[in-house]
């Protein structure tokens, strides 16, 4: 067990769940959240307010950001006319597929889209990747330098998966407004019922249905991934003798949903901007 070696099941789940957290709390001043135990550091999160800081969150999404980019450009000076083998092979096979979703499902001329959805989904993925990590391993050495909580996969915060949804609604907006103009006010007020009288009716349906976007991308990441890591965290309670027998088969099933997550969030992205583009 990692940081505070937790003396029951509660605080050993709760030390787990818990974010290295920065900011400034009424009493404390500027510092890391710390308190006697993981409920008392949670609470003194939390009186940090709105503006805390999810430090290991923040550094490991922009971490594997970095990753992904460096390893993208490194493929791309070894691109060649020719056939390509190893790790450019791969690259090329991920490039293939983004491009055809984006083919398929957007309908507009945006040269900025096909880029967007490449980011997206290996961004996510790798950071869905970290998941299977052993839970105790990174915990444990942080803690020896003395770092006690460390959440190691971004998309279980949902700082961070919301954090996408709101870059992800901004461009609908803007793009809404930029190809449809008033259009796009005619749209929330005389959609579905094109009669002015029904336009209190139709702005509030347009207006619940257009946040319900950025919702249903950013909670839909977070929830499943974040029950994913809670049982990894469960099993890791178990006996070890049993941790093999349960983690082996949850892991591999968790190979299917870390692609498939990322893959969902890359096509809503997609989905909603062409229809940010569609004038009706």
């Amino acid at each position: 067990m990692a940081g505070e070696n937790p003396a029951s099941t509660t605080e050993y789940i709760q030390h787990h769940l818990q974010n290295l957290v920065y900011g400034y709390h009424p009493e404390q001043g500027w510092g890391f959240a710390k308190g006697a135990n993981t409920s008392e550091t949670a609470q003194i999160a939390s009186e940090m307010g709105f503006m805390a800081i999810h430090v290991d969150s923040l550094a490991w999404s922009i971490g594997l950001g970095l990753i992904f980019c460096w390893l993208f450009r490194a493929a791309a000076k070894r691109a060649t006319t020719g056939v390509p083998s190893g790790f450019l092979n791969f690259v090329e096979l991920i490039l293939e597929f983004i491009d055809g979703s984006v083919k398929d499902s957007f309908h507009g001329v945006n040269k900025m889209v096909a880029p967007l959805a490449l980011t997206i989904f290996v961004w996510v993925f790798l950071m869905n990747l970290m998941d299977l990590i052993p839970v105790d391993l990174v915990p444990y050495l942080l803690a020896q330098a003395g770092v006690g909580y460390q959440k190691i996969v971004p998309s279980t915060d949902p700082n961070i998966t919301m954090g996408m949804a709101l870059g992800v609604f901004i461009l609908m907006l803007y793009y809404s407004i930029k190809i449809k103009g008033t259009g796009f006010v005619k749209e929330l007020t005389m959609h579905p019922f094109n009669h002015w009288a029904f336009i209190p009716v139709n702005l509030f349906m347009e207006t619940v249905g257009l946040l319900a976007k950025p919702f249903s991308l950013g909670l839909r990441l977070f929830g499943n991934m974040y029950a994913g890591e809670v049982v990894f965290i469960l099993i890791a309670l178990l006996p070890f003798y049993l941790q093999w027998g349960l983690n082996v088969p949850w892991a591999i099933f968790h190979i299917l949903v870390i692609p498939l997550q990322a893959f969902i969030f890359m096509v809503l992205t997609i989905v909603y901007l062409s229809q940010a583009h569609e004038d009706h």
